[in-house]
This record gives structure tokens, sequence and C-alpha cells, in this order.
């Protein structure tokens, strides 16, 4: 089933419903993952989003200037700094004046990161290139829908494992000498999972929507008298 727009619980006035709807997308856009669900309730109100991730890609930038990320466990650092800064402003409302900076802003440093650790551990450069692509397809999939009304399932995100497992992944797998592979094996998840799911939502949506089509066209060409008996046959089956 299509995940249309989310539902608001009561009635509420046009004001509060846009901003519910804006924070809603603000948070898609995330792409957090299974992490972030786990301890999201830990962070209360959560923490201004844009002070921290700048915080976290700034010192992930001095740590690229300053050249300590050569090899070895140094290189699961930027990871972490980017989890501890970024993951408690999940919770936060998304609704300050420059919070729409969030979503561009992780998939910057997620990006940054990705491309640093690939380049410290001599990993082919198409291969970072596939990755950061898959991953720019499944935000740019993610924008479109909801621009169009059109929700992603929850468990996208939690099987697509969000901004922070992915990383926390090519961290370890950097750390250990082994990102080749395990950048390899991530894409090619990354691509089979993101790939099949949009493409069956967007078929499926396609069919719903030339069935209201066939409907509405029927039903202009009804006569009143065949709509009348229509619906006295539908009733009478009830």
């Amino acid at each position: 089933m299509i995940i249309q727009q989310p539902q608001a619980t009561t009635i509420t006035d046009p004001h509060e419903e846009r901003l519910r709807i804006q924070t809603e997308r603000l948070i898609a856009y995330r792409d957090d993952g299974p992490l972030v669900a786990v301890l999201k309730g830990v962070f209360g109100r959560g923490v201004s989003p844009v002070p921290a991730t700048l915080l976290a890609i700034a010192a992930i930038v001095a740590m690229a200037v300053g050249g300590v990320l050569t090899e070895g466990p140094i290189l699961l650092t930027p990871v972490l700094v980017l989890v501890l800064l970024a993951v408690p402003t999940a919770p936060h409302h998304h609704l300050g004046r420059l919070d729409w900076l969030t979503p561009p802003l992780l998939r910057a440093a997620e990006f940054l990161t990705i491309i640093l650790l690939g380049l410290a551990t001599d990993t082919p450069k198409w291969l970072l290139f596939a990755l950061i692509y898959v991953i720019g397809y499944h935000t740019y999939d993610t924008v479109y829908r909801t621009r169009q009304g059109i929700w992603p399932p929850q468990w996208i995100f939690l099987a697509g494992l969000g901004w922070e497992v992915r990383l926390l992944i090519i961290g370890a797998a950097a750390a250990l000498g082994v990102l080749t592979p395990v950048a390899a094996i991530l894409t090619v998840y990354l691509l089979v999972l993101f790939a099949a799911e949009s493409v069956t939502s967007w078929v499926r949506l396609d069919k719903e929507s030339a069935a209201l089509k066939a409907q509405a066209d029927q039903d202009l060409e009804q006569t009143p008298e065949e709509a009348a008996e229509q619906l006295t046959g539908e009733a009478e089956q009830h």
C-alpha cells in the first residue's frame, strides 16, 4: 500500500498542520536509521540540529586538514564525532528558522566522511561514487515522493540503515582495513533495496491512479438510470 501524507490524530488549525507536515518532511529527509529509532527517546526534546551538525563537519574537516586520518582505529573518529553530535538532534522539533538546513548538512557530512575514509584506505573512487550515488538516489526519491504527498514506508529507513549505521559500518571497516569489500557489499545491498522498493511503490501508484481514472471515466459515461441501477445493486448485496 502506498503511504500517503501522515494523518493528524486530531483536527488542528491549518498553521499547526503545516508545521506538523514540515517537521515530518525534514525528519524523513534526515534519513535516520535504527540507531536513532532506539535512542531517540533518550534525548528528550533533543538539541538544535544545525549548530551540532556544523560543529561535527568542522571537526571532520579539521581532522582531514590535520592529516590525522591515516590508518587504523583513528579512522573511526570522524564517524563517532558525527554520531555523538548529530544523533541527539533527532527528537528536535525542526521548526527553527535554519532547521531546513539539517538534511543537506547531514548528507554533506555523510558524503564527506565516506570520501575521506575511502581516500585514506585507497578504496576505488568509482566504488565511493557508486555508494554516494545510491544514497543520493534514495534521498532524491524521498524528497520527490513527499512533495507529491506520498510518503515512503518507515521500514525503508530502518532497512536502509540510516546515515548513522551506514557510517558506523564504513568507519569500522576503514579502521580494520577492509573498507573496499564492505563498501561493495553495502552498495549492492542499498541499490537493490532502494531501487526495488521505489520501483514497486511507483508502479503500484500508477496502477492505482489508472484504476481511479478508469472508474471516473466510467462514472462520466454512465446514464443516470445506469448509475441508479448500480447503486441499487450494491445496496442489495449489502
